[in-house]
């Protein structure tokens, strides 16, 4: 490792700017994250537009977190290899093009390639912010920063479908791609102004086998649980994709944990309490994606709501959510992260069962009420959670620890996007009596059926984490009680 005498927290004038590059970050923080939701709310105009079923459409959304998941990993490493905030910087530049592609697209196979674009340099951006949020912020405000960064994270996957239906409405689905670039451009401007030099790189190999491996992982997984949709779980072609996916999942595995420098650090995962933090974070990223992909159905096809009233009414989980989030942050460093985490995972489980409850009549202020306890839950539970995953790992460890929670994040996303839908299309079918892969003209019972069925299975899943979370939080105060009587003698 090759690194200058000082180091950004020695260095006044970047302290002074610490801020502010914080606010670079979280732009595109919340700009890479927000683009993973945002289009979901734009889905059903697409449908129309292009005269597809949801089941090809939703790959816009898939097709971009799928690409951030193959090349995150890649990207947080070759940051330590090349520098962080170089990696940075033309990550932004990157996703700003793609932006601009996106919505010039008007095919389908143009907007997906535009989007991988869009996806290429969110994860150059995603796997480096919280690296170099470490490196810059001294170890007294790490945390907060930190969690600030992982509430824009929140706030990005959750807020999309709300603004995206208020742009929709009032300008146009392009344009939930092109507002980001005049916000790019001023994130960039201002990026370019106060990020530094980067002080420290890795000499290391970028692990090329490693990274194949793992893209044909992420590939074959959604490639074979999307499809699977389509042409059914039994077909020859989806079984070989998904055994494919098992196969270089444990070859991934196998050349990592031989591998001195390779592309994740696996010794993350025997710390219990980092693993159990870790998978309470995908398990909510799962449910919080359920509800966003059959909520704009819902709202807009079942309660007859226009993209703008729907956005308003979806609005209500990110407004809700910035505003408990930062208290939740700040109360955990006062009396700890486990009964909040726990807490809101509690909430998450009632507001997803009430979804559960919803039909054609509901009314607009019972759907407001489930949608804004939703929003309290994740704000309770995501940044107390963030802090205990990063507390859990030595410092030298931080910026790929900060990669793989990234990474799980986005696997959330496109594993609750592919539950949701699966069991949305198969409730339906069974209903219907025949394959459906849309919604049904003059039947909204079958949809509906669905929808209960989805939300069902997300409540069990926030309560499996809430079930972890408490396991995790009676073994932090068992290992307190046991640690006071040594301390006597």
């Amino acid at each position: 490792m090759s690194s200058l005498d000082r180091t950004y927290q020695e260095d006044a004038n970047i302290q002074k700017k610490r801020w502010i590059i914080l606010i670079v970050l979280n732009l595109f923080t919340f700009m890479s994250t927000l683009d993973g939701s945002i289009v979901n709310i734009a889905l059903p105009v697409l449908s129309k537009e292009m005269g597809l079923p949801i089941a090809q459409i939703e790959w816009v959304t898939t097709g971009y977190l799928m690409a951030i998941c193959c090349f995150i990993l890649f990207f947080g490493k070759l940051g330590d290899i090349a520098g962080k905030i170089r990696i940075f910087k033309i990550g932004t530049i990157i996703f700003i093009v793609g932006s601009l592609f996106c919505g010039l697209s008007h095919t389908l196979p143009l907007l997906i390639v535009s989007r991988v674009i869009q996806a290429l340099g969110a994860s150059m951006t995603m796997a480096n912010s919280q690296g170099i949020l470490t490196d810059i912020f001294p170890a007294k405000e790490r945390g907060r920063a930190l969690g600030l960064i992982g509430t824009f994270v929140s706030l990005g996957s959750i807020a999309g479908p709300s603004l995206g239906g208020i742009i929709i409405s009032s300008l146009g689905w392009e344009y939930i791609f092109w507002v980001n670039v005049p916000i790019g451009l001023i994130a960039i401007v201002m990026g370019w102004k106060v990020l530094p030099a980067d002080l420290i790189r890795v000499k290391a190999k970028i692990d090329v086998p490693g990274s194949s491996l793992f893209a044909v992982f992420i590939i074959t997984l959604f490639a074979g649980l999307l499809l699977g949709q389509q042409a059914g779980y039994g077909n020859l072609w989806i079984i070989v994709l998904l055994a494919a996916a098992l196969i270089a999942l444990v070859w991934f595995i196998r050349a990592e944990l031989n591998r001195p420098n390779g592309l994740v650090d696996l010794s993350l995962f025997k710390n219990p309490l980092f693993s159990v933090s870790i998978l309470c974070g995908f398990l909510v990223f799962t449910a919080n994606f359920c509800f966003n992909i059959i909520a704009p159905f819902y709202t807009q096809n079942m309660l007859n709501l226009s993209p703008s009233s729907a956005g308003f009414m979806m609005m209500l989980f990110p407004i809700c959510m910035v505003i408990v989030a930062p208290l939740s942050g700040a109360l955990s460093d006062k009396i700890g992260s486990e009964l909040l985490t726990f807490a809101g995972l509690i909430v998450m489980v009632i507001a997803q069962f009430g979804l559960a409850w919803l039909h054609e009549g509901s009314s607009l202020v019972i759907v407001g009420v489930w949608i804004a306890m939703l929003g309290v839950g994740s704000g309770l539970f995501q940044s107390p959670n963030n802090s205990l995953i990063m507390s859990q790992v030595p410092r030298t460890q931080l910026g790929s620890a900060g990669s793989v929670n990234s990474l799980v994040r986005n696997v959330g996303m496109v594993v609750g996007i592919t539950v949701a839908t699966t069991i949305l299309f198969h409730v339906m079918s069974v209903k219907a009596g025949h394959r459906v892969t849309g919604l049904v003209p003059g039947h909204p019972d079958i949809f509906l059926r669905g929808m209960h069925t989805v939300f069902i299975t997300s409540a069990s899943i926030c309560l499996v984490a809430a079930v972890l979370t408490g396991w995790r939080m009676y073994q932090a105060k068992a290992g307190k009680q046991v640690k006071q009587p040594a301390a006597k003698h």
